[in-house]
């Protein structure tokens, strides 16, 4: 019997509109709660970081815990211009080094160093945070793509965290029925161009 075919390994699946993509993040309140009350992320944010977002809405409640860990407790959704992400694709480098696709360590580590951004392709997550068989993009954003992040790229912030807590509430009590339709709709996200050549190991 033929198995069901499911999503490519290496898809960008997100919230998106012809102007903008919607990623998660996860704070503290003293970063989210300022994050979501003003739209743009506070002082107190460190843009000479590496930041993690995540289009993923059930990837970023694996990560934070359905915003149960510890300064992780806000759980944001960033909408981001489509131009600014895209930006950060085609300037990003694979986390890791990978035989046969980088013509050899050394040069990854070069590509590494200079990239303002990276990607990492982890399992995606079901309703009970399960690994499932395709990947979730990560994106990660250091010096000058992270502060553009910030400061250019950011158009809305809001705070889904009562989101995430009621669709927690419904799996706890094993009503994965009523949980699924509350889920953010995360279709496949456009890549003309060879956007993601460089980043499909």
């Amino acid at each position: 019997m033929e198995q069901p075919i499911g999503p490519p390994r290496h898809q960008i699946r997100a919230r998106h509109t012809a102007s903008t993509v919607t990623v998660y993040q996860a704070y503290g309140p003293h970063i989210g709660l300022p994050a979501a009350r003003d739209g743009g992320f506070p002082a107190a944010w460190k843009r000479d970081r590496m930041t993690w977002v995540k289009p993923s809405f059930l990837w970023m409640m694996y990560r934070c815990g359905w915003g149960e860990k510890e300064g992780q407790e806000t759980v944001l959704a960033v909408d981001i211009t489509r131009e600014g992400f895209e930006w950060a694709l085609r300037n990003a480098c694979l986390s890791h080094y990978v035989r046969g696709f980088h013509s050899d360590e050394a040069s990854w580590r070069g590509q590494l160093r200079q990239a303002p951004s990276r990607v990492q392709w982890d399992p995606e997550r079901d309703l009970l945070l399960r690994p499932l068989p395709h990947r979730s993009l990560q994106l990660g954003l250091a010096g000058e793509a992270a502060r553009r992040y910030a400061d250019e790229w950011t158009v809305a912030v809001r705070d889904v965290t009562p989101l995430a807590r009621e669709i927690h509430t419904l799996v706890r009590e094993g009503d994965l029925e009523a949980a699924a339709p509350l889920l953010p709709q995360e279709p496949p996200y456009p890549t003309a161009d060879g956007l993601l050549t460089h980043l499909r190991a």
